[in-house]
């Protein structure tokens, strides 16, 4: 990776590996918005409306995570990668599974499912950061308690 500069306070290796991790973030974000937009489309059945109206706010929130996240990365020197290929070139998290239309309880388990891993993922990042660059640590940290709420919502409506 070739960075275009280095921000003060940190070297080039630092940089990079800080880089991969915010990739790593990015791409999870922007499909996250994606799959909140394909539940957003497909749910059905009881409840629908309070399910339907409640993703929409959750894909605006991801979207402008992502736009931090990659706002980030440039930051640091780096080239956020934000095409649908980088996604999956990304991925080391299990893809969302549910296609077409189904029930709202359905929809909000695998949501629920997906943000689990969503946010291990993040506080693995935090973790990984928090030892290279406390700024970009807080940007993911400000990230996961935004979906932590969100998972709560989620909880909630099937309790």
């Amino acid at each position: 990776m070739t960075l275009a500069f280095i921000v003060p306070g940190l070297d080039e290796a630092t940089s990079e590996k800080a880089i991969a991790i915010l990739q790593n973030r990015l791409s999870q974000e922007q499909e996250a918005a994606l799959v909140l937009k394909h539940a957003h489309w497909n749910v059905t059945g009881p409840n629908f409306i309070a399910v339907h109206e409640m993703l929409d706010p959750q894909v605006e929130v991801v979207l402008a995570q992502a736009d931090e996240t990659a706002e980030r990365i440039a930051t640091l020197g780096g080239t956020p990668d934000g095409r649908a290929d980088a996604i999956t070139r990304n991925r080391t998290w299990k893809p969302f599974d549910v296609e077409g239309r189904a029930g709202t309880e359905a929809y909000l388990k695998a949501l629920i499912e997906y943000y689990d891993a969503f946010i291990a993922d993040d506080r693995k990042a935090i973790a990984e950061l928090d030892e290279l660059d406390l700024v970009s640590s807080n940007i993911i940290q400000d990230h996961v308690q935004e979906l932590e709420k969100f998972q709560w919502f989620m909880r909630s409506h099937l309790a």
